[in-house]
């Protein structure tokens, strides 16, 4: 079921400056999304509009299937949750996850009830009586949900929300923001320009840049088949060299063919080749697809990241958990499936209906 739908929205500033171009979105109910790109994208401003903080220029927001554009921000049924978290720094734990029920006039029991629950799901159990200056980032950043969540909102909106926490309080963040978006049930649209925290907390991913939706997908998707050179580079790290479509399932680059799962692209036609660091493996030069030199090596915890290059100069990063050589000659090896053609300018939509129509004439062979 759609929750919200975006159509059509475009926000344009009296200097000129568009920020959003003819934004099309539709959310579902129980989901987890991320808005997902660099400064200046246009994230931001698509959460002020959905909340109500900022007016669009053109276009139509639904909310359950009701126009709600020119709706007054109070009268949303949701909550966002601020970068700054916006505490009470006055306040007690209790009293700022309170606040919106007392703004209400509820009954002191069902407030003390509400305050009780909403604690004990973000895991603040027995912490109702600190003050916020005694408490670390992560645990005001759990107070600040509580406090939306107390409302029992249909859709929680977050801006930048984990920014402000460092490395490790981040990554444990990201596990509570997840297993409380599950146990609650409710919608949760997230900003952030970290893709990583992108792909590990999200059921779908809005990609942004310059105010217009480059892709949208699940994290696999987005990650595994980019429709632009944009989203390849700001999806994790990729290598990207040009190429030539022979025909459906053969591409050429380096000056060599290759196996490949992509089609529909017109023969000889100019296109750019994406391998990702980690699908390429290290093998001896007589077994590999590629022969490269080592130019450099880091070990980086969990995988050494390597700099290669080619007999044509191209440079190649690879990730691998086994260490090699600088200046040594070796070769990569990757699978058909690893490689991912791209055409230059192909919208979402075309990329779209080209992968369907190959699927299903795939399925009809089977």
């Amino acid at each position: 079921m759609n929750i919200i739908e975006l159509k059509h929205v475009t926000k344009k500033y009296d200097d000129g400056f568009v920020a959003l171009k003819d934004i099309n979105l539709t959310i579902e109910s129980g989901k987890f999304y991320s808005l997902l790109g660099p400064s200046g994208s246009g994230k931001t401003t698509i959460l002020r509009i959905i909340a109500g903080f900022s007016s669009a220029t053109s276009g139509q927001i639904l909310f359950d299937g009701k126009d709600i554009t020119n709706l007054d921000a109070a009268k949303r049924h949701l909550n966002t949750v601020f970068q700054n978290y916006a505490l009470f720094p006055h306040l007690d734990v209790y009293e700022n996850v309170a606040f919106a029920l007392k703004l209400k006039k509820k009954p002191e029991k069902e407030i003390k009830a509400a305050v009780k629950e909403a604690l004990h799901t973000v895991r603040l159990d027995g912490y109702a009586n600190r003050e916020i200056s005694e408490l670390s980032g992560g645990q005001q950043q759990r107070v600040a949900i509580a406090r939306a969540i107390i409302n029992k909102p249909k859709v929680l909106l977050l801006d930048e929300s984990l920014s402000a926490l460092d490395k490790r309080l981040r990554k444990e963040m990201q596990f509570e923001l997840r297993a409380i978006q599950k146990k609650l049930g409710i919608t949760f649209i997230f900003v952030t320009h970290d893709q990583e925290e992108a792909l590990a907390m999200s059921d779908e991913i809005f990609v942004l840049n310059e105010g217009t939706i480059q892709q949208s997908g699940t994290p696999v998707d987005i990650y595994d088949e980019p429709v632009n050179d944009f989203v390849a580079r700001f999806i994790g790290d990729s290598n990207i060299v040009p190429g030539k479509m022979i025909q459906d399932y053969e591409v050429e680059f380096v000056n060599k063919r290759f196996e490949c799962a992509d089609a529909g692209i017109n023969p000889r036609e100019k296109v750019e080749v994406v391998l990702r660091p980690e699908d390429l493996d290290i093998v001896s030069p007589e077994k590999g697809k590629l022969v490269v030199t080592v130019e450099s090596q880091l070990f980086l915890g969990d995988h050494f990241e390597i700099k290669a290059h080619d007999g044509d100069e191209n440079e190649w990063l690879i990730h691998s958990t086994n260490p090699t050589e600088v200046g040594k000659e070796v070769g990569l090896y990757f699978d058909p499936e690893d490689i991912h053609v791209m055409r230059f300018g192909e919208s979402e939509a075309e990329f779209d209906a080209r992968l369907e129509k190959y699927e299903g004439e795939d399925e009809d062979e089977n």
